[in-house]
């Protein structure tokens, strides 16, 4: 199974920013626990990064054909992308959104999720272990082939 792992805008910054939030570990930490995660499930994960919208689309559109399932940190465009709710219902693959921090107990704009109907789940506020329940949902529910 191949899981397209994609994460949006300033996440690359997790580790800096607002460590109260999000903790102090780094995005190459997140890197490096996904990919221990490969050989605890089966899988293989491709991570990807990006602070623009339309590559995080591109991305979407491209995994379509060659992923089994997709986990997306839309970031901040989780709150009012619907280009990004668009791409999620364009294809045909399997979509779960995760928060590194609960969105719900955040500030109000941060509490809607534009992107949520598009995705099979959403998960969040368990920070790098959300991933972990996505691909193990993912599996799990039989959401993957």
């Amino acid at each position: 199974m191949n899981i397209l792992i994609l994460n949006g805008p300033n996440l690359n910054m997790i580790g800096k920013r607002e460590p109260e939030i999000y903790g102090t570990k780094t995005y190459e930490d997140l890197e490096s626990y996904l990919k221990s995660l490969e050989s605890v499930f089966n899988v293989t994960l491709d991570i990807k990064q990006s602070n623009l919208e339309g590559i995080l689309i591109d991305l979407l559109h491209y995994g379509n054909d060659r992923f089994d399932g997709v986990i997306l940190n839309a970031g901040a465009f989780t709150h009012y992308s619907y280009a990004l709710y668009d791409a999620i219902k364009s294809i045909q693959i399997p979509v779960v959104e995760v928060h590194l921090s609960d969105i719900n107990n955040r500030e109000d704009f941060r509490k809607v999720s534009v992107i949520r109907a598009a995705c099979v789940k959403s998960i969040m506020g368990l920070g790098f272990d959300g991933y972990k329940q996505g691909i193990k949902y993912l599996i799990e529910e039989g959401v993957l082939k």
